[in-house]
């Protein structure tokens, strides 16, 4: 009997791995979402990242969103280190090289902004360690590709080391209020919508 396809989406908290085993003593997500054992996450998020994560047994919405020939948009909100310039920024726009797996890969074009004041994100368990003396600054990366740790790379290449990473959003799905830990099932066609429709919704 062929499974029901389920979708949920998730904020995966700091210091979670994207896997529902545990490894190395370090947390993961069966530690934190409650979901049927047929579901696996769709990508990934780093450990050390945070964000929006989706979780299904649709294994048809890993190939949609992860072919390289999709290139689905995702934003991620960034804490970097120091007074972010135009300069940085237009370095990362135009693309920069990062190395993956050993060998050096021209980023693709970005789009990037420069939050004026912090985006309004719950605060991160525990807490970025405050240094009153080194100033840092938030930005908003959208790629439209997801090599290992691309966009703490690709800040590092311009000489802004990230502190925080938050994916806020693929396509059109975006965190909207969620908080670190929660979890909303969505249906099919709100999700699909969200994600291949370029339509704006709500969740309910």
């Amino acid at each position: 009997m062929q499974s029901i396809h389920r979708y949920f989406i998730v904020y995966k908290p700091f210091q979670v791995l994207t896997q529902f085993t545990a490894a190395d003593g370090k947390s993961c997500l069966k530690d934190h979402f409650q979901v049927p054992k047929d579901v696996y996450p769709v990508g990934r998020l780093d450990y050390d990242s945070e964000g929006l994560l989706i979780l299904t047994n649709d294994a048809s919405l890993n190939e949609r969103l992860l072919h390289p020939k999709h290139r689905h948009e995702r934003t991620y909100y960034v804490q970097v280190e120091g007074n972010f310039t135009e300069e940085a920024k237009r370095q990362l726009e135009k693309g920069v090289s990062i190395s993956i797996n050993g060998k050096p890969h021209q980023t693709l074009p970005a789009r990037v902004k420069l939050f004026d004041a912090p985006p309004p994100l719950p605060e991160r368990n525990p807490p970025i360690r405050f240094r009153k003396n080194v100033p840092d600054s938030w930005i908003a990366v959208t790629l439209k590709e997801g090599k290992n740790r691309q966009v703490r790379k690709m800040t590092a290449a311009v000489g802004f080391p990230t502190l925080r990473l938050v994916r806020f959003s693929i396509g059109k799905l975006t965190l909207d209020n969620m908080q670190p830990g929660e979890l909303v099932e969505m249906n099919q066609k709100e999700l699909y919508d969200l994600l291949f429709e370029g339509k704006a919704g709500k969740r309910k």
